[in-house]
């Protein structure tokens, strides 16, 4: 905007005295001070705003104007409240160093000016990034040149003071403005992606607000970039685990639709970007179907190891030796609805496991994943451990793969949906793959005979009588659980015995009187006492190992 726009508003009350001549001049901004030696806070273009608290005596006014016109100031205006009449040596200096000057009436307070001079700035900066934005998108859409949506962000920051990050739907950080405030935490970024999906699920129109702390934040979906909000909106539930969101550190409610517009103009120039993502994903998703049919229709180990060997280049560029393999199973299971549901456990677990040993700042995209049915199957190269391990220790493991995730997952899931996966054991050879795929389609089984709407198992549990536990019939496991354990529980009742804790513990010390005396701080009596009643409560005998293997059973299922 220029000076003379100021002039011609009457509502701020602004009064010329000095430098007519350079009335179109452009404000890009604007600063209020008192201080003697304001410099260090300026970059130029500002109309500052003063109260004269700095001026002690008239030599004072030419030092403080010669510093702004060096801070590259374009004008100044001067509030009468303080001093009545703006003094004479004011003027002269700002006379002498070409600055124009305005008086500011008594009545008008700086808020008023500066919230006019934020608002008409910021339109005319809008106007200019929407256009760069567009110009970007087309870009973008012509092949993968420009920078990405960073660059976008960083024009974000930088022309209208707006920190933006893009979120993947279980909260990794895509990209984020560099200009103007430190990275986003994880923790923050979990918690965003969850209040993206929930409010997503709901079927609310984006942007969604929400808050963390005094923190205000407005969270707009990106669509893949060719499919309308109507189709959409049609069943959110093939794209909620898939879509990217747009992140913005602002409450949206009040934007005018011209900002509104420009930051929808960002997601279809983001929603491009995860366009491509996806299909430069192509070449590895062909790997992994090639590979995962090879496996399933009981082709030679030598073929399978002849198409490992064209995938690890492409998964591992570099590696030299032929990589350890593992295999992660998914499937999403939604309630009711004619969904396919492959495409979208095969998004998700691109997903959830990009970059999953990463050490670097930059993640990687180096997994191939299939889908078959409603399963999909990533094939995760690992790079060869070393001979005094087996692999074993190596790679992906189920009990923390989810965890920074799983809240952000089953926000997208609400009541009717369900993510599980199974993880296998690392493998070094192709004669190994086909056990490694049965490997983690049984861990994924067991995952999903648990409760919750994500869960995951590994390898691990497959040697364990868990395994079993969650295949038992549930009128079985009542029914066994009541026998052994609802004696026990009804005398507990009535008397307050602690029954079940004194079992419990008595199993976990391996039925040593000592040790579980002194765990539940009680006289080696007092522990014979109740085991004795446990025993005549059940008509069973803990001294042998089929009743200890009994009771142990009954804790666990109950």
């Amino acid at each position: 905007m220029r000076l003379r726009a100021l002039l011609d508003t009457d509502a701020l009350g602004l009064k010329l005295l000095g430098g007519e001549d350079e009335l179109d001049r452009t404000v890009r901004g604007v600063m209020t001070t008192d201080l003697r030696d304001p410099s260090r806070y300026l970059s130029g273009g500002e109309l500052v705003l003063t109260g004269l608290a700095w001026r002690r005596h008239a030599a004072d006014s030419e030092p403080f104007v010669r510093l702004l016109v060096q801070s590259g100031v374009v004008a100044l205006a001067a509030g009468e409240a303080e001093l009545g009449d703006i003094p004479d040596d004011l003027v002269l200096a700002c006379a002498q160093h070409r600055l124009p000057l305005f008086a500011v009436h008594e009545s008008v307070a700086f808020a008023t000016i500066t919230e006019h001079v934020v608002r008409q700035v910021s339109g005319e900066r809008a106007g200019d990034l929407a256009a760069v934005v567009d110009r970007h998108r087309r870009m973008m859409t012509s092949g993968p040149a420009g920078g990405g949506p960073d660059v976008v962000l960083d024009l974000l920051g930088s022309d209208l003071d707006l920190q933006a990050w893009v979120l993947s739907p279980t909260g990794r950080l895509i990209a984020g403005s560099k200009v103007g405030g430190p990275a986003l935490p994880a923790e923050v970024c979990a918690k965003l992606a969850a209040e993206h999906l929930t409010a997503a699920r709901s079927g609310r129109r984006g942007p969604h607000r929400t808050a963390l702390g005094s923190t205000p934040y407005s969270l707009f979906p990106v669509r893949s970039s060719g499919r309308t909000p109507q189709a959409a909106a049609r069943d959110i539930r093939e794209t909620v685990l898939s879509d990217w969101l747009l992140a913005v550190e602002a409450d949206a409610s009040d934007w005018p639709e011209e900002r509104l517009d420009l930051l929808q103009g960002v997601t279809q120039l983001i929603a491009v970007e995860r366009d491509r993502r996806d299909a430069a994903r192509t070449v590895r998703r062909r790997l992994a179907q090639e590979v995962l049919e090879l496996v399933q229709t009981g082709a030679a180990p030598a073929e399978i190891a002849a198409r490992l060997r064209v995938a690890a280049p492409v998964l591992l560029p570099g590696l030299g030796a032929a990589p350890h393999w593992q295999v992660v199973v998914a499937r999403v299971e939604w309630e009711g609805g004619d969904l396919e549901t492959g495409p979208i456990a095969q998004s998700l677990l691109e997903e959830v496991l990009v970059d999953p040993l990463a050490t670097g700042p930059e993640p990687s995209d180096r997994i191939a994943v299939a889908y078959t049915g409603d399963e999909a199957i990533a094939l995760v190269p690992l790079p060869a451990v070393s001979a005094e391990h087996d692999g074993s220790e190596a790679g992906i493991h189920a009990d923390v793969l989810l965890d920074s995730i799983r809240n952000p997952l089953s926000a997208g899931l609400d009541d009717d949906g369900r993510v599980t996966l199974g993880v296998s054991a690392a493998v070094h050879s192709a004669e190994g793959l086909r056990g490694a795929l049965e490997e983690a389609r049984h861990a994924r089984r067991v995952a999903a005979a648990r409760t919750g709407r994500v869960c995951a198992a590994g390898h691990q549990e497959l040697a364990s009588h868990v395994l079993l536990l969650p295949f038992v019939p549930d009128d079985v496991r009542r029914a066994f659980t009541a026998r052994l354990l609802d004696p026990l529980r009804d005398y507990d009742r009535r008397h307050r015995a602690e029954l079940i804790p004194t079992l419990e513990a008595f199993l976990e010390c391996d039925g040593s009187w000592t040790r579980c005396a002194t765990r539940l701080h009680l006289h080696v009596n007092t522990l014979r006492y109740r085991v004795g009643r446990i025993e005549q409560l059940t008509s069973r005998d803990l001294s042998r190992l089929e009743d200890k293997l009994d009771f142990f059973l009954a804790l666990r299922m109950s």
